[in-house]
């Protein structure tokens, strides 16, 4: 499947999106077409690493949180908000299959549970401890490794939501990590956490 178009991608994303954990935004493009939030300029300037063709995540590792985990695809809900992982004992990540895969150009955007339900902590539960210079791979279906660093962690109200900045169009391999956060008003959180993370390495 070919990948949408970015102005694509930023008006059909959904920003704050968890299920059990508030509603969301919907996605505006940049007017130029560059995230305009004060985070993407967060991000380590290291030497590009390779950037990679399309080929699907399957599995993402974050060893300063003891995050290893399987991923599954998301699209997009029919009220056009990005879908969530559901509410399962063997909670997943999700990778918005609209967004580019890891490693490619562009923000590659991954969802995932901070808690889900009765079942209890979900797999991004610790995704707020995360800091710059932690690394995060991505395992894609092609065999191919994706490692990224982290340059910012940022905690938002949800009305607050950096669209721009999460969804809007960069001209390197960007990841995304999103979840809920911050204080707990019955079964929603007020916040989420986000981390900004720039392409470092690939093997193949």
């Amino acid at each position: 499947m070919r990948p949408l178009s970015r102005r694509v991608f930023a008006v059909g994303a959904a920003a704050a999106l968890l299920a059990g954990c508030g509603g969301g935004h919907r996605a505006r493009p940049s007017a130029t077409g560059r995230p305009r939030d004060a985070a993407s300029a967060a991000l380590p300037s290291a030497a590009p690493a390779r950037v990679l063709g399309r080929s699907v995540p399957v599995r993402l590792q974050i060893p300063a949180i003891g995050v290893d985990t399987p991923v599954m695809r998301l699209g997009l809900a029919p009220d056009r908000s990005v879908e969530v992982p559901p509410l399962t004992a063997d909670d997943r990540a999700g990778w918005y299959r609209h967004s580019p895969t890891p490693g490619q150009r562009g923000p590659s955007v991954l969802l995932g549970h901070v808690t889900v339900g009765v079942h209890g902590d979900g797999v991004f539960r610790h995704l707020v401890r995360l800091r710059r210079g932690d690394r995060i791979t991505a395992r894609l279906e092609n065999g191919t490794a994706a490692a990224f660093t982290v340059g910012s962690v940022r905690t938002v109200a949800k009305a607050d939501f950096p669209t721009e900045a999460v969804y809007g169009d960069v001209d390197r391999p960007e990841l995304r990590l999103i979840t809920c956060g911050g204080p707990r008003e019955g079964d929603e959180y007020r916040d989420n956490v986000i981390v900004f993370a720039t392409l470092s390495a690939t093997t193949s």
